[in-house]
C-alpha cells in the first residue's frame, strides 16, 4: 500500500525534533453543494529541527514513531525552500532610478505636448 503524502503549513514547532502540521482541504457540501474549507492537524517527526513555524511543508505517512505522530517530514515546498522572493531593492539594484524612468518619460511626453499645445495658441494669437 502506498504512503500517502500531505502537504500543509507548520503552526507549531515547540516540540523536540516534532512539528504540527495544519493540512487543510477543500470538500463540497453532500447537501447544499457549497465548497468549505476542512483542516487537521498532524504531528510529524522533523529530525533536525529544520521547520519553523510558517514554512509550507510535505509530509509522508509512516510507522508510528510516537502516540502522535506517524508522520514524518519530507522537504520544504515553494518560497521556504530556498527560491525566496526578492525583495524591492533586489529587483531594482540593476537600476539606480528604480522605476522612475517610465514615470518620467510619461511626465516628458506630456511636458512636450503641452508645450506644443502653448506654441499652437501663440501661433493664433500671433496671426490674430
Amino acid at each position: 500500500m502506498p504512503k500517502r503524502i500531505l502537504t500543509g503549513t507548520v503552526v507549531s514547532d515547540k516540540g523536540d525534533k516534532t512539528i504540527v502540521v495544519n493540512v487543510e482541504r477543500k470538500v463540497k457540501h453532500p447537501l447544499y453543494g457549497k465548497i468549505i474549507r476542512r483542516s487537521k492537524k498532524y504531528h510529524a517527526h522533523d529530525e533536525n529541527n529544520e521547520m519553523s513555524t510558517g514554512e509550507t511543508v510535505r509530509i509522508e505517512e509512516t510507522r508510528p514513531i510516537s502516540k502522535l505522530k506517524t508522520w514524518k517530514v519530507l522537504e520544504r515546498v515553494g518560497a521556504a525552500a530556498g527560491m525566496a522572493t526578492p525583495t524591492v531593492e533586489e529587483l531594482t539594484a540593476d537600476d539606480p532610478q528604480g522605476h522612475r524612468e517610465k514615470n518620467e518619460g510619461a511626465d516628458a511626453a506630456a511636458k512636450q505636448a503641452a508645450a506644443e499645445a502653448e506654441e499652437e495658441k501663440a501661433d493664433e494669437q500671433a496671426e490674430s
